[in-house]
């Protein structure tokens, strides 16, 4: 076991902060959870994780890896995050790399996502597929000849925010209209639900809640019963994400799109739409070359494996 090559994930989330001990081999221990809104600074975070870090003085660690919001590789800090509590930018990786003496990795949550898949998950093997993260919010990683795409600034990739209906919904965190986020992520499906409620002619019994109530998981839960607008809800979304795909398709030719988060959980319900209009979508010469699957990666583990892959990747035995 000591010849195994070991270093840490850490995955920083708008909720939740989640750091664990993730080995070459993909197994995961030591795990520890803070609360994120627990610090409105971000320097008592690095605190946090420095203490935590350092009790595992008499292991052999490479590094530590982290994936967060708005997180720039080239640059190692944290950029404008619409979800934490803290704003602007911050040197994250620098200091907490001062704190620990270690080498520090950093980039994009969604990014460490897709270098978690290419490790350990669905994507082991593949050198060119997108990973989309469906949460709360859309995110992705671009893999293309086996490399992530980070782009001049270190912040490529923003595919949730690419513009799927012009002149559409309002995203009320960055202001841009008709985003693929606002329409496919769990806010976005919410707000479908709302809008299809009041037009819906017939019997449904999403029509009986309080709009404060409905939740992605509750029109999921329905769909599967059969309930007509739960399904219609659904096969927009997926018609919606598929159109997307289709676009995405043709900029990179992956061989794969892998889907991640909670709104994946739905499975066929919005994996076959989804499938189906980016077919339909499709250049000839593009058509059928892409499959769509779900993560291969263990729920609870996935974002702290995909930080610890960054170590890995970049410190070379």
């Amino acid at each position: 076991m000591g010849n195994v090559r070991k270093a840490f994930g850490v995955d920083i989330g708008g909720t939740n902060v989640v750091i664990g001990l993730v080995t070459e081999n993909g197994d995961v221990s030591d795990v520890k959870k803070f609360q994120t809104k627990d610090f409105n600074e971000y320097r008592k975070l690095i605190d946090a994780l420095s203490v935590y870090i350092k009790s595992f003085k008499d292991e052999c660690i490479e590094g530590i890896g982290i994936g967060a919001p708005n997180g720039n590789f080239y640059k190692g800090t944290i950029e404008y995050p619409a979800n934490l509590p803290w704003k602007g930018i911050t040197p994250f990786a620098a200091e907490l790399t001062e704190k620990c003496g270690s080498k520090v990795f950093l980039t994009n949550d969604a990014n460490a996502a897709a270098i978690g898949e290419m490790s350990f998950g669905a994507a082991k093997g593949k050198k060119d597929f997108i990973m989309i993260t469906l949460g709360t919010g859309v995110g992705s990683g671009i893999v293309i000849n086996g490399n992530l795409v980070l782009g001049s600034n270190g912040m490529a990739g923003e595919l949730g925010h690419t513009c799927i209906i012009p002149y559409g919904r309002k995203h009320p965190g960055t202001g841009l209209r008709g985003s693929l986020e606002s329409y496919c992520s769990a806010n976005g499906i919410v707000e479908t639900a709302k809008e299809f409620i009041a037009k819906f002619q017939s019997h449904s019994p999403l029509k009986f809640f309080e709009e404060k109530d409905i939740t992605a998981k509750l029109i999921y839960e329905h769909a599967l019963k059969g309930d007509a607008l739960s399904l219609q809800i659904f096969e927009y979304t997926g018609e919606l994400l598929g159109k997307a795909f289709a676009n995405f398709v043709m900029f990179s030719a992956p061989s794969l799109i892998v889907l991640f988060g909670g709104l994946s959980k739905a499975g066929g319900l919005i994996l076959n739409p989804a499938k189906k209009y980016m077919e339909e979508n499709l250049l000839e010469v593009f058509k059928n070359t892409c499959s769509i699957q779900l993560s291969g990666l263990p729920e609870d583990d996935a974002a702290i494996l995909g930080a610890a892959s960054l170590v890995f990747q970049n410190v070379k035995n």
